[in-house]
């Protein structure tokens, strides 16, 4: 089975992932006729200070789905615990099975290097779901395998940096300026979160924080807003920059 002209998937570990990372460019990708899908490894059950984890499971994973449908796209939940993201089979399985069940041409995912070890992980399940896709001998219910691989594209860590504060630089910027409407309202759609990221993390201010650092992104392109990505070039995967095809001159190589 051949792989759906046309679709993106965007694979991450929590919700609300995309909408900080990459909202804008599924916003520009749907607008030229892409049918869009968001998928979370986690339905970001630690998400909370308030609610108890069934409770903040359902509000998080409903506010991902009202966000995805702005783009008339589906959210898929592969219900991992967050903060427990691990690279098993089980896990990978699942992943592998999301993948085949949308048969994306492209994939976006979370920085192999990040400030946390679940999009770290979350990363290399994008990564090896894109490979064994195609792979026979990986069973997985209810979705049969397809080629070819899809394009895979890594969306910039949080804040830019690895770990250690250094400088993750993307090798290219896509300008959202256009889109920057659409991404914003997808960010509000996670009303949960805005009093977790107080309480945690001593942030305030959680569509101006996105905005801030698509503008930061946006200066290495000399546009307003932009989303920084890396392509996957390793061995078998695709070599060609469909992100560039399709948008055109909204691409800029660094």
């Amino acid at each position: 089975m051949l792989r759906s002209e046309r679709t993106v998937l965007c694979l991450e570990a929590h919700p609300d992932d995309a909408e900080f990372l990459c909202a804008g460019t599924l916003a520009l990708l749907r607008q030229r006729g892409w049918q869009v899908h968001i998928a979370s490894v986690t339905p970001g059950d630690c998400g909370t200070v308030q609610y108890h984890r069934e409770e903040i499971s359902r509000i998080r994973k409903a506010e991902a789905a009202k966000a995805a449908a702005m783009l008339d796209g589906g959210y898929h939940c592969l219900e991992a615990d967050d903060a427990f993201i691990m690279y098993d089979r089980p896990t990978l399985t699942k992943a592998i099975a999301v993948v085949r069940e949308v048969r994306p041409t492209i994939v976006l995912t979370l920085s192999p290097s990040d400030y946390m070890v679940d999009h770290e992980t979350a990363s290399r399940l994008a990564q090896s779901a894109c490979f064994c896709c195609g792979v026979i001998n990986i069973a997985t219910p209810g979705a049969e395998g397809f080629e070819p691989i899809p394009h895979l594209y890594y969306a910039d860590a949080m804040e830019g940096k690895d770990t250690l504060g250094r400088e993750i630089r993307p090798s290219m910027v896509v300008d959202i300026t256009g889109a920057m409407d659409t991404k914003e309202k997808m960010l509000c759609c996670h009303e949960s979160q805005r009093d977790w990221l107080l309480k945690h993390h001593g942030m305030d201010e959680y569509v101006a924080m996105m905005k801030s650092f698509s503008a930061d992104r946006g200066r290495l392109a000399g546009v307003s807003f932009g989303e920084g990505f890396r392509q996957h070039l390793g061995h078998a995967f695709p070599q060609d920059n469909i992100l560039q095809k399709e948008l055109g001159n909204l691409v800029h190589v660094l």
